[in-house]
This record gives C-alpha cells, structure tokens and sequence, in this order.
C-alpha cells in the first residue's frame, strides 16, 4: 500500500522554521520504501501497487524459504528508503501534484519508523 505523508512531513517543516534547506524523509526497515508521486486520485497509487505485484510477483524468491516477503525487499531497493525535498520560503518545494507517499511492501503493518532531517542552508 502507498500511504501520504505529505501533511505529516509539512508540519514538521512548517515548525523548523527554515526558510532555506532540504528535507531528508527516510524509512527505517528492508520492506518499505519512499517515493514522490502524484495524489489526485487513487488511480496513481493503485498503478503503482499493480506494477510492482506485475513485476515483482510474490512467492517465488529464495528469501521466501525465511519469511515469505522476498518480493517485498526487491520492491523496497527499488524504490529507496527515502527522499530530499527542497525548503523554499519555508516551505516543500512540490508542485502541485507531488505527494510524499511511504510504500509499505510487507503489510499493512501498525507501525513504521520515518526519520525527518531538515538541512538548513547558509548564505
């Protein structure tokens, strides 16, 4: 599933008060992964889920003989645990139809750790 974190992601911006910078978003774990992608519909998110079981179907891997989830650490190096943003005006520099999304390759889950680092830049 691709979950939008964007609102989450801005607040914490917002209340750095940096007007200048980058913003690292990264996800601790080998089966998730974070990816900047359009979010004015489903239909995007549901592409993208549906590419990656066309892919990188389940249940034929050898890390399957651990725990059932090789596909699910093939999607994750794919996408990459993580994004830098842009801090213009204090604000994520995403056009209008950029979302930060977590994609969660081996759930749904409870839980996921996302670590934000804000980068400030010096004239």
């Amino acid at each position: 599933e691709l979950v939008d974190i964007t609102k989450e992601v801005e607040d914490i911006v917002c209340q750095s008060k940096i007007s200048t910078g980058i913003v690292n978003v990264y996800v601790q774990g080998a089966t998730a992964g974070i990816m900047i992608q359009e979010n004015w519909d489903e239909s995007v998110q549901n592409d993208v889920v549906s590419l990656f079981k066309k892919l990188i179907p389940s249940g034929v891997w050898e890390h399957d003989a651990q725990d059932n989830n090789g596909d699910s650490h093939l999607k994750a190096g794919i996408v990459g645990p993580s994004e830098n943003i842009p801090i213009i005006n204090g604000k994520m520099g995403l056009s209008t139809w950029q979302n930060i999304f977590l994609c969660e390759f081996d759930g749904p889950r409870e839980e996921r750790n996302i670590v934000i680092t804000i980068f400030e830049s010096k004239k």
